[in-house]
């Protein structure tokens, strides 16, 4: 390539300070690679709606890699600096590592990542980190395999995705995050035994509050475990302290154990608001542009760039959008036992 990018638009800029009406900046990607899985969590991709004869985009609807790293291209210029693939599950997209080297290859990139249930880790794992991946981040909810093949849908127990997060390791991934959806009555009573699996291994773990993503996981407040239990909970096994965050707009408050056998994350995604500081955009796998996770609609990028707007002309869509963003929905719920507005669904943007 040269001086040129790809239709045209000067390349080697300094970044913008594209900043939102609450003075957040643009920071960190999300790209959702595909809106497919190889699972059926029950707070995500129900099987029951989300069975074999459910229609999911058809090929040409989704962003190739050349797209996908053009626009990541367009959201670096404007500030963009982090990078996560997420899906749906990410490792289904074949040739993955293709779009992750593409990635890895833009100037301004300071951190490139991937959120996996880790169901293919173990295949995929050598092979995204020599194209340039550079952390991982992986899905288990529980080591009960009884409870974690229902809450995944499929049956399926959790030593594949150990297997993963071993082969993970052994290629130099670091640090390796678990995340933990946390429901109550479900798998609330099995965290302990999780935290002791990973304790002293360098892998943090990080509890996640149930959330109201979507429209269709059956989301109810009282299924929430608040963080601040969970704290006390581990608290009374396996003593921590708070520890400051790492950056601005981390989500996980940060704890470590007073005998420095490892650290341990809570987001709270529901008890306590979280977004005040986000500095995040979620490119969806039809090519949408999404200023929030729980947004009900998206900014259609896809259609202006195959009908040939220039880098430029890309830039002052995502600008305009981003310059009006007020999203702050956390923090702004009225009222918990309302029905929520239609929201888009996490598999289509990512989480």
């Amino acid at each position: 390539m040269d001086s040129k990018s790809m239709n045209g638009g000067p390349t080697g800029l300094q970044p913008k300070m594209l900043r939102d009406v609450f003075g957040r900046p643009l920071k960190d990607l999300r790209i959702s690679v595909t809106d497919r899985c190889n699972f059926r969590c029950t707070y995500c991709m129900p099987a029951e709606i989300f069975g074999e004869s459910y229609q999911f985009l058809p090929k040409g609807e989704i962003l190739t890699f050349e797209e996908t790293t053009r626009l990541a291209q367009v959201m670096v210029r404007l500030g963009a600096t982090k990078i996560r693939l997420t899906g749906g599950e990410p490792l289904v997209r074949i040739g993955l590592e293709r779009l992750v080297a593409m990635l890895a290859g833009i100037e301004g990139i300071e951190d490139l990542t991937l959120t996996t249930n880790g169901y293919l880790l173990a295949q995929k794992a050598q092979a995204l980190k020599d194209a340039g991946l550079r952390r991982i981040t992986v899905s288990l909810d529980t080591l009960d395999d009884a409870i974690f093949g229902r809450m995944n849908g499929r049956g399926f127990g959790a030593a594949e995705v150990l297997r993963g997060i071993e082969k993970a390791e052994k290629v130099g991934f670091h640090p390796i995050k678990v995340n933990v959806v946390v429901q109550k009555g479900v798998n609330d009573h099995t965290l302990i035994d999780l935290l002791r699996h990973f304790r002293g291994t360098g892998i943090i773990v990080r509890f996640i509050e149930y959330m109201d993503v979507g429209n269709l996981n059956g989301w109810k407040l009282d299924h929430v475990v608040p963080s601040a239990e969970l704290v006390r909970r581990i608290n009374a096994e396996m003593p921590m302290e708070p520890v400051e965050k790492n950056y601005r707009g981390e989500v996980a408050n940060r704890y470590r154990y007073l005998d420095g056998a490892g650290e341990v994350g809570f987001i709270s995604s529901v008890t306590e608001p979280f977004c005040g500081d986000c500095t995040r955009a979620r490119l969806s796998t039809n090519g949408k542009l999404y200023t929030c996770l729980f947004a009900s609609e998206g900014r259609d990028l896809m259609g202006p760039m195959r009908s040939g707007a220039s880098d430029q002309e890309l830039e002052e869509i995502v600008s305009a959008v981003w310059s009006r963003r007020v999203d702050r929905y956390s923090e702004t719920r009225t009222s918990m036992t309302e029905p929520p507005p239609r929201k888009v669904e996490m598999y289509q943007m990512g989480g």
